[in-house]
């Protein structure tokens, strides 16, 4: 069920969301999305539960190569790959399909399209997919659904000081905002506890990506996402409008507080980005989360309604509410 389009913290036009998320990449996985994977992974070292089944949430745009690392990491694990996008399935299979003479058909376990264990995965694999969804409780109370009992929830997402200097220059050439507002990660945490996951953990960080020119920054970007805005520019924008922004791009610098996450993006690497350097500068705050999922507890009542799944749980574990 759809939650209330006035308790959503995104500003988000929904029919937007919904293109977006149907369009391949044109280039594979973003290198920002690769690179907040890769750094999502290190921290399952200080999670202790092992995962006899896993699955992956949309692959394709959230970290081809990055699916490769936790797959390494839970070799003997059953792994599962979700693609919502049924549009996208063909084209996240042959990106997963190992060619018969490489070593990753060996490494990790073949990843599995079929449906998921009727009980859940034991871990939720969701990179960079959270801040695109319009109606994102609905989307966390789904993957409540896929997670089994003690599984866990693994998942990130860009915080509100995202582009912070391309929505101030929006701001100060009066143009509409540059792009939707993303979620605070106390928020996150609040969704996940309604949705009935349990001592979620959530942590920040912020990256600064620099580049040379505007085309390449303007490039890159378009790989991360879309202005999902509903107060977005109503229509396409001229050759006037574009070279006004390529024009003031750089003029963008990092933040004092920036440049701590990484540096340089896929089409610039290297350098601070800072105003005498002559180098566009973005800040993106990624979030981090781990939330588990503990056994079902249900209110006794003279009348109660249980899922078959969560009546077996509890059998499992002893009486309900106990």
């Amino acid at each position: 069920m759809a939650t209330d389009p006035t308790r959503r913290p995104p500003t988000i036009d929904a029919t937007a969301a919904a293109r977006w998320r149907r369009l391949a990449p044109a280039d594979g996985s973003p290198w920002l999305h690769e690179e907040i994977g890769r750094r999502m992974e290190d921290r399952l070292q200080w999670i202790k539960a092992q995962p006899r089944t896993w699955a992956d949430w949309a692959p394709l745009r959230g970290g081809l190569e990055a699916h490769e690392l936790v797959a390494r990491r839970y070799k003997d694990a059953a792994s599962f790959v979700i693609e919502p996008e049924s549009t996208l399935g063909a084209a996240t299979g042959q990106a997963l399909s190992a060619p018969w003479w490489s070593a990753r058909r060996w490494q990790g376990g073949k990843a599995r399209f079929d449906a998921t264990p009727e009980d859940g995965v034991d871990l939720l694999w969701a990179n960079m997919s959270l801040h695109m969804a319009a109606d994102p409780e609905a989307l966390i109370s789904h993957w409540h659904k896929l997670v089994a009992t003690d599984g866990f929830l693994m998942f990130s997402c860009l915080g509100p000081d995202t582009v912070r200097e391309l929505r101030a220059l929006h701001a100060r050439l009066g143009w509409p905002a540059a792009g939707h507002e993303f979620t605070d990660m106390h928020d996150w945490g609040d969704m996940l506890v309604h949705a009935g996951f349990a001592e979620p953990v959530m942590d920040m960080e912020r990256i600064v990506l620099t580049w040379a020119t505007p085309e390449a920054a303007l490039a890159e970007l378009r790989t991360l996402g879309r202005n999902l805005h509903p107060a977005r520019f109503g229509a396409l924008r001229g050759k006037a409008w574009h070279q006004a922004l390529k024009k003031a791009l750089p003029e963008l610098a990092p933040a004092e507080d920036g440049g701590k996450g990484g540096k340089g993006g896929k089409g610039g690497k290297g350098g601070e980005g800072d105003k005498g350097s002559g180098r566009i500068a973005l800040t993106f705050e990624v979030i981090y989360g781990h939330a588990f999922k503990p056994a079902p507890r249900v209110s006794l009542a003279a009348e109660s309604a249980v899922s078959l799944r969560e009546m077996r749980s509890m059998l499992q574990r002893g009486r309900p509410g106990a």
